[in-house]
């Protein structure tokens, strides 16, 4: 890979449209990006999404990793045909059974669109009934459920070949701030953040958590001055050193305003880099998304970042997309119709919404 290749495989973009354009299309073929980020802004219809992801697959050397944001409930970006789950919270007042036969119905579902990586489960505990934006995006109010419903989600998810991506780290739950309108601050002591926020992190990273995506949350008892998706204290000395974990850690959309208020996209992206993260999410303008890609550039070959840190993102990239995406194969039509909305993950979403099938396994 060139140098210029090697910085495209740090970033996952989103894009406007539900085709590639010839802009996209030059911006792939350039950077050769890592990840696609899809919005319902991109998707239509089963098949239209089978051609939409083989098409981004062919822009490029190294395949994708191609994501969506599909938790269930309000975020859910799949369209009409597809299985679409309850909230968290309603799949949290079920059995862990239920939790993982709803992710592996939806990961077989991604899978046969093209798709190979979930931003769920939200690991955050809905500790604070004012937050704005966690909510029923929970499993629950407490550590215990959280730990129990987020472990089997990402189970479901990866053992059926999708990357599972917990979030928001280290926890999104205490906060009264939306952080994608300004900047959330966390004051709770540690002790709070050990015994609550963070276990459900703890608990998926001990048992192999692909990834996780960062919080624009400050956290005053670990680093009172930056956010955490900025935070060499949070992601080197909490999440890499203390928790141990060398998986995939990715940044929320970097243009969200808790952080596109504070920092150019430009800084943002070079210093959440410094601080650990190995992929850097920015969800829709080009022009931010180019000049992030430059940055980065820039701080290589200026020495800001050195090779041997490039070289340990990259590494961490690659291990990710041996488990998940290769060998790569293109989705299929034929296939996709028969998995997308089957009557087994009919059967599994029943059981979910109606509270039946307690301390039973699913199959799907």
């Amino acid at each position: 890979m060139t140098l210029k290749e090697k910085i495209g495989q740090l970033f996952m973009l989103g894009f406007m449209g539900t085709t590639v354009s010839k802009d996209w299309s030059r911006v792939m073929t350039e950077y050769q990006p890592g990840g696609v980020i899809l919005f319902s802004r991109n998707l239509v219809s089963r098949d239209q999404i089978v051609r939409l992801t083989n098409e981004l697959q062919k822009r490029v050397e190294i395949p994708l990793l191609i994501s969506i944001d599909q938790e269930g409930g309000r975020v859910s970006r799949l369209p009409k045909g597809f299985t679409i789950f309850p909230a968290a919270e309603v799949v949290g007042h079920s059995q862990s059974t239920l939790a993982y036969g709803a992710a592996a119905a939806i990961a077989n579902e991604l899978r046969a669109v093209g798709v190979n990586m979930n931003m769920a489960p939200v690991l955050d505990v809905n500790s604070n009934p004012d937050n704005p934006i966690i909510g029923d995006r929970a499993f629950g109010a407490t550590a215990t459920a959280v730990c129990e419903f987020g472990l089997a989600t990402m189970a479901g998810l990866q053992d059926h070949r999708v990357v599972a991506c917990g979030k928001h780290f280290p926890g999104h739950g205490d906060t009264i701030k939306d952080s994608h309108k300004e900047l959330p601050v966390v004051s709770a002591p540690i002790e709070r953040l050990r015994d609550m926020e963070l276990r459900p992190f703890q608990h998926a990273i001990e048992n192999g958590l692909a990834s996780l995506m960062t919080a624009h949350v400050v956290y005053e008892a670990v680093d009172p001055s930056l956010p955490a998706t900025l935070s060499p204290i949070v992601l080197r000395s909490l999440l890499r050193e203390e928790f141990g974990y060398d998986g995939l850690v990715l940044t929320d959309d970097l243009e969200m305003h808790a952080i596109i208020d504070h920092y150019g996209i430009e800084e943002a992206a070079v210093r959440a880099f410094l601080a650990g993260v190995d992929i850097l999410l920015i969800c829709k303008e080009h022009d931010r998304e180019v000049a992030a890609m430059e940055a980065m550039l820039t701080a290589v070959k200026d020495g800001t970042i050195s090779e041997a840190r490039l070289e340990a993102s990259l590494r961490r990239i690659a291990r990710v997309k041996d488990r998940f995406v290769l060998p790569y194969e293109a989705a299929r039509i034929p296939d996709a119709k028969s998995v997308v909305g089957c009557s087994a993950h009919q059967d599994v979403l029943s059981r979910v919404t109606e509270g039946r099938g307690r301390g039973a396994g699913v199959a799907v």
